[in-house]
């Protein structure tokens, strides 16, 4: 009976794969309009999109003229559910520029400043006098955790009456979370499940309901890089500890909810960007983008389009330029109106020491908090040696899933390889942790700079010069050993900076032309604001979730440009967008790179 269950829902899947072709198939797209008449209100421009969707639209699937999405403040624009042939037949309308599908994008300090001003010989402090807290950054991201110390208001004047915009309300977000920092709090309910088929806005059917509050981290951290307030004896977990701020102490923050773990839909990145431009944010900072792989013209790239129509009414756009390198081609968020930013280290590592059974000591990068001590020293050996039956070897020396036995491997360190890209080092953790080893140690050229956060599980990483006295070592003694100390933060770290290992790289795919990235920022190990974390393996034994986290990208790289512009705009109220951006990148210091 259940062979017979299992094989008529084959069918209906099948059925149901057969009848949704490309051409009926209902998805999201964007339909892209231009620039705003200023003759025509918001009622009348949404009554002409309505009007254009009946005109494609079968009369009996007009509940489908719906708009999931309008744009009327910096564009014209809006988004619909339509299948290709009405998107086809849209995208020959007079007044259409382009229509494009919904897409989802991906989502891309308590020494990063300091840092920065060390390097440019400039004192923040000195410099601050001539700054006003007039200046609004706005940040569209996954949200924002109102309750963070770096979001506090102490010492700042009224909002600038200027300001429209709004402090929205969910269940778990009151306006009383917006302050005199936080200015601005919205959400768009379309994140990135936008991009799937879903009722329209008049059917009886239950909306998803949404909220700005941060459920992922993201934004929480890029909003407070930009522009968090000063948080004394800021650290996570001991580690990184000093004072945590933006780089506009001063400045406003709105945040702009358009993103969620799963990523961000266009059509509201693009809705965001077109409030934000209205509201009167000065600054606007995305770390997120298109894949590198399937990039976009910009007339079909969501944030391309956003960031023209507000660098045009004043409002400078930052983003991330994507962490797919070291390839070059791979820079994304390339227009020649955006401020493109890469990721650079700064001055500080944190190292976990590895100390082999013949007391040969070798630095390995990671973040983990493990009770490990020299005084204890554990078996040490090859992911290949404590492999699971009938295992393939090459997958037991990559900590495939499944691939390592747990009775072979228990209360050991296992030292692995990654000679396979598509098994993450998360996936590694997780692998080496179930089948119950004490530790982890991971030999990759790729990234070993860039510590991973394995919480209380003993995981560093080595390059494969260090690897390579490790596997000597082993195959050397009859029964080798080992113990992974927990990580200690090591400052004036050199050669720092240097172009962060995942940072993309140019030339721009569109723009071969125009050097991108325009400006390059810490991106690498960078302590910020965070919404405290409950996973089970991430806060150390007996301590309370961290108001604070250590991330890497060019997500983090993005809001330090942004801090750094709006600090510029709020000494020169005058100046434009290119005057910004100009100033940014003739008085950044000149790094030679191999």
């Amino acid at each position: 009976m259940a062979k017979l269950l299992i094989f008529a829902t084959f069918l209906l899947v099948i059925s149901g794969t057969c009848l949704a072709t490309p051409d009926t198939k209902i998805e999201s797209y964007v339909v892209y309009l231009g620039a705003p008449s200023a003759d025509k209100s918001p009622e009348v421009l949404q009554a002409s999109h309505l009007q254009k969707l009946s005109s494609i639209i079968p009369s009996e699937e007009q509940e489908r003229v719906s708009l999931t999405q309008s744009y009327h403040h910096a564009f014209v624009g809006f988004s619909a559910m339509l299948t290709k042939k009405e998107a086809d037949l849209l995208s020959g309308h007079e007044e259409v520029i382009s229509v494009f599908p919904d897409r989802v994008l991906k989502l891309h300090t308590t020494r990063s400043w300091d840092f920065l001003n060390a390097e440019s010989g400039l004192r923040s402090e000195r410099l601050s006098r001539r700054a006003s807290n007039d200046v609004i950054i706005g940040i569209i991201d996954t949200g924002i955790w109102p309750e963070s110390p770096s979001f506090s208001d102490v010492g700042m004047k009224e909002v600038p009456t200027r300001w429209k915009g709004m402090c929205m309300e969910a269940s778990d977000f009151k306006k009383t979370d917006c302050n005199r920092k936080l200015i601005g709090a919205r959400f768009y309910s379309n994140q990135a499940e936008s991009t799937q088929a879903r009722p329209p806005s008049n059917s009886s059917q239950p909306q998803a309901l949404g909220s700005p509050r941060d459920s992922v981290g993201h934004g929480t951290h890029t909003a407070s890089t930009a522009a968090g307030s000063a948080v004394t004896d800021a650290n996570y977990y001991g580690l990184a500890q000093g004072t945590a701020k933006g780089g506009s102490p001063s400045s406003r923050i709105a945040m702009y909810k358009a993103c969620s773990l799963g990523g961000c839909a266009s059509s509201a990145v693009l809705k965001a960007i077109d409030d934000a431009v209205n509201d009167g944010v000065d600054v606007i900072s995305i770390s997120i983008g298109m894949s590198s792989i399937f990039q976009s013209d910009f007339l079909s790239d969501p944030i391309s389009v956003g960031a023209f129509h507000a660098n045009q009414r004043g409002v400078l756009v930052v983003c991330s330029g994507g962490n797919d390198g070291p390839d070059p081609f791979t820079v994304v968020n390339t227009a020649p109106w955006i401020v493109t930013v890469a990721a650079s280290s700064i001055d500080r590592s944190f190292q976990s020491n590895i100390q082999l059974g013949n007391g040969v000591l070798f630095k390995g990068c990671a973040i983990n908090f493990s009770n490990l001590t020299s005084s204890l020293q554990y078996p040490l050996v090859l992911g290949s040696e404590v492999a699971a039956k009938y295992t393939p070897v090459s997958e037991a020396s990559n900590c495939y899933p499944g691939s390592l036995d747990a009775d072979k491997t228990e209360g050991k360190i296992v030292v692995c390889v990654s000679t396979d890209a598509t098994v993450s080092r998360r996936v590694k953790k997780l692998v080496a942790e179930g089948a119950r080893a004490k530790g982890l140690i991971l030999i990759d050229e790729a990234e070993k700079n860039i510590p991973f956060d394995s919480g209380s599980f003993a995981f560093p990483q080595v390059g494969t010069d260090a690897g390579t006295q490790i596997l000597a070592y082993i195959n050397s003694t009859k029964n080798p050993t080992a113990v992974v100390l927990p990580t200690a933060d090591v400052k004036e770290f050199k050669p720092a900076p240097e172009v962060a290992y995942f940072s993309s790289r140019g030339p721009g795919g569109l723009t071969e032309g125009i050097l991108k990235p325009d400006i390059m920022a810490p991106g690498v190990s960078i302590l910020a604001a965070s919404i405290p974390s409950t996973d089970v393996g991430t806060v150390p034994p007996g301590k309370k979730p961290s108001n604070f986290a250590i991330k890497s990208g060019t997500s983090m790289a993005c809001p330090h440009v942004a801090g750094a512009a709006a600090f510029v705009k709020s000494a020169h109220r005058g100046w434009s967008p290119s005057m910004i951006r100009s100033a940014l990148m003739t008085t950044g210091t000149f790094l030679e790179t191999n």
